[in-house]
């Protein structure tokens, strides 16, 4: 797997109040939640290069739950 390389990213407190809500809803980290969330979008803007090491991941994107099937 590629070296993962942090960056700092500032948020509005309402928005990072609710970005800990939806990952401990899905038993994730905020890390792992935001990453999850650029992965989607990555995704779904054909933006994210396919490669083997993700197709893991991407699948896992692919059966994910809808944020509204749980009535949120």
């Amino acid at each position: 797997m590629a070296p993962r390389k942090p960056f700092l990213l500032r948020t509005d407190p309402e928005v990072l109040a609710a970005l800990n809500r939806w990952a401990a809803d899905e038993l994730r980290s905020v890390n792992g939640q935001v990453d999850f969330i650029l992965r989607g979008a990555l995704k779904q803007a054909g933006r994210l290069p396919k490669r083997a090491t993700h197709q893991k991941a991407d699948e896992a994107l692919d059966s994910a739950p809808s944020p509204r099937a749980n009535g949120q």
